[in-house]
């Protein structure tokens, strides 16, 4: 498996614990950077209102299996939980666009840290946008 970052966020969170929980929760702005040799991956994308971003979680800890999810007392297993402490710690949010500008996105709805890596960015489907 070879995954290659196609782009950094640009947030207003410089830490993990700045940052809001869970996307659907920041209300701030935030940049996707797209790196130039990915730019031209992004024509026509400015005729969605809403994309799913997929990034990875560069400041988690991988060896992390358990975890008390949010609001719970009760320890649990990673995967039945929304921890960015993971063994592949891919984040994703389905974000608003706001603006497409050149070779970067105007965004709100992401919960990452500033210098994120970017893995993947689609456009949402209708049905995703009901979440």
């Amino acid at each position: 498996m070879n995954l290659i970052p196609i782009g950094t966020i640009r947030s207003p969170y410089p830490t993990r614990e700045a940052a809001p929980k869970s996307g659907y929760e920041s209300k701030d702005e935030c940049i996707i950077e797209v790196y130039g040799d990915f730019a031209a991956a992004l024509d026509g994308v400015e005729q969605f209102d809403r994309l799913v971003v997929l990034y990875w979680l560069h400041q988690a800890r991988r060896q992390t299996l358990r975890v008390y999810p949010r609001g719970q007392s009760k320890l649990k297993g990673v995967f039945a939980s929304r921890s960015p402490d993971r063994p592949n710690p891919i984040g994703f949010s389905v974000v608003r666009l706001i603006e497409k500008k050149g070779n970067e996105l105007r965004v709100v709805g992401l919960d990452a840290v500033d210098g994120t890596p970017v893995l993947d960015i689609k456009p949402a489907l209708p049905a995703e946008n009901r979440l």
